[in-house]
């Protein structure tokens, strides 16, 4: 399971080939709320927003994988000690590798590190599983079913998890 090398960089405009081969994966697009078939030009504009958004409060970070650009780990709602986290793992043909779970793990050292965050949160759909799977594998709890949203065509049950690390 670890014959790859997980690494976390600032996302680039370089990045936008990876990104447009994530929005052909149908799969992915699905999973993650991303529109099918988006235009290339309005994609490639919202990835420049993304790469020079200068917020306090949100930081989406490069996921590389033995030297390319695989996916993003999100910080949302960053305060003193607490943020929301999330990962994308862009290439659905990687999933189910354990590539998810590990960059995971070392996104949530790296954030402990980098931004002294010691309460961790996340949210995911009812029927996302693997999801699910992950955040319990790298020791999150289920803290609370709150809302519903449209998650693979379905409005799905959302699960709220919480992490704290020591």
């Amino acid at each position: 399971m670890n014959d790859f090398s997980i690494h976390f960089r600032p996302i680039s405009v370089d990045d936008f080939t990876e990104v447009l081969k994530w929005s052909r994966d149908q799969a992915f697009c699905l999973a993650n709320d991303w529109e099918l078939d988006r235009d290339r030009e309005e994609l490639y504009d919202w990835w420049l927003r993304c790469v020079k958004l200068n917020e306090t409060n949100f930081k989406r970070i490069g996921i590389e994988c033995n030297s390319r650009l695989i996916g993003y780990a999100d910080l949302a709602n960053i305060n003193e000690t607490s943020a929301e986290i999330g990962i994308a793992i862009g290439e659905s043909t990687l999933w189910g590798k354990g590539i998810g779970t590990y960059a995971l793990q070392h996104f949530i050292n790296y954030a402990s590190n980098l931004f002294y965050i010691s309460t961790f949160h996340a949210e995911t759909h009812e029927t996302n599983l693997r999801s699910r799977k992950m955040l319990e594998k790298v020791g999150f709890k289920e803290i609370s079913s709150v809302g519903t949203e449209l998650y693979n065509g379905e409005v799905t049950q959302l699960i709220q998890y919480q992490l704290l690390k020591d």
